[in-house]
């Protein structure tokens, strides 16, 4: 018993047991504390805190063009995911041995026939933004799958992190949009010899001395917001 300053009488027995510190109350229990999982794929049960599963987890590195039971391809898909699952060295560090053998039945399939269902060769149009390609191995299945796209007009390639596609050609492409990629130069873009409309704003283009580049193109319009060059005098005028 003790007495405040205010004059009221507490008692240290009245408290309830939180009100003590956190260290006291542990120190002399043996009791394991609960590890909860939350790995990725994975649903958190509110009321065990025991984590499971999602039943698409097993699927989540597998392109659609793997998938059993249908007959989808890439010329009916407008804005796909593309991104590579990781290669079978990083799975294994992962753990992830159930996907592995899921990939090596899709495998079966045969890397021929997977490439005729994805059919990149027929779009016309194809949104391929926000692939999220942070890794080498999402960059290059990326590209291989751009120099597929033979017959593609209107092609858009928002926020990709890329920095250099002067390999690729896109010989039919007339509306191309760039924006919010690590461009520096005009020399970095694809070969577009039909561009109509390029936008490559919020990239990281300074000069515009390779401007002609796009000479020979029936180059209608160009945007380059929120790129250095616009910080250079009469930089529309060139």
């Amino acid at each position: 018993m003790s007495e405040s300053s205010s004059g009221v009488v507490t008692s240290s027995e009245s408290l309830p047991k939180s009100n003590y510190s956190a260290n006291s109350d542990l120190s002399g229990s043996n009791t394991p504390l609960p590890v909860v999982s939350r790995s990725r794929g994975a649903e958190q049960s509110p009321d065990s805190g025991i984590a499971s599963p999602l039943p698409s987890n097993r699927f989540r590195f597998t392109a659609w063009h793997n998938l059993e039971g249908h007959e989808i391809r890439g010329a009916q898909l407008t804005s796909p995911r593309v991104r590579e699952g990781p290669p079978e060295s990083e799975l294994f560090l992962r753990g992830e041995e159930n996907y592995l053998i899921g990939k090596r039945k899709t495998e079966e399939k045969g890397k021929w026939e997977s490439r005729l269902q994805e059919n990149w060769e027929n779009c016309v149009e194809l949104n391929l933004s926000y692939q999220d390609l942070g890794d080498s191995y999402q960059l290059e299945n990326f590209k291989r799958i751009l120099r597929r796209l033979i017959r593609v007009e209107r092609l858009q390639l928002v926020d990709n992190s890329l920095k250099d596609l002067s390999s690729v050609r896109l010989p039919r492409c007339k509306r191309l949009n760039l924006n919010k990629n690590h461009l520096t130069s005009i020399r970095h873009l694809p070969k577009i010899p039909q561009i109509q409309h390029l936008s490559l704003a919020e990239n990281n283009i300074r000069t515009l001395c390779d401007l002609s580049e796009l000479g020979t193109t029936p180059l209608e319009s160009l945007t380059l917001k929120r790129n250095p060059c616009e910080f250079q005098e009469d930089y529309r005028s060139k």
